[in-house]
């Protein structure tokens, strides 16, 4: 009895050869949309930084109190003064969306160097509660373009 060949089940090697090209090709195409969505989170992670120190800014002035910024590794987290004049932050200052961290990320992305930064009603930022060491500071963020915050004026970039 006689086998006809064209019945064996599997696949050919020229098949097997076309179906490992496309992979490829299509593997060169999408991994580097994967990075972009990684370093999309980082740049969002930085923006929320960014707008958690201008509201710490912002509410300094607004409400002629000290306004502290502690700055960890994972979040930034915000205190303002019961009263002015004051040396500490006794009350914690909501965050733009309500909760109680201005910032923080679940992602592997860092803040260095932690610390806290002092917004005193005038508009300065200083390294000290008393107002009195103002200086140029750059906050990284991993994965994506530094902060730029000015002692003198407040202003962050």
């Amino acid at each position: 009895m006689r086998r006809n060949r064209r019945c064996e089940r599997g696949f050919t090697l020229p098949e097997l050869i076309a179906v490992m090209v496309i992979i490829g090709v299509l593997a060169v195409v999408a991994m580097p949309k994967f990075d972009v969505a990684l370093n999309l989170r980082a740049d969002t992670y930085r923006d929320q930084i960014v707008a958690a120190l201008r509201h710490a800014h912002s509410s300094a002035a607004s409400h002629r109190r000290l306004v502290c910024a502690s700055v960890g590794s994972h979040a930034v987290n915000l205190a303002i003064a019961a009263a002015n004049p004051a040396t500490a932050c006794s009350t914690a200052l909501p965050g733009l969306d309500g909760g109680a961290a201005a910032s923080s990320s679940a992602s592997t992305s860092s803040i260095s160097p932690a610390g806290t930064l002092y917004f005193q009603p005038s508009g300065r930022v200083t390294s000290d509660a008393a107002g009195v060491s103002a200086g140029l500071w750059r906050i990284g963020v991993s994965g994506a373009s530094a902060i730029t915050l000015t002692g003198e004026t407040g202003h962050v970039e």
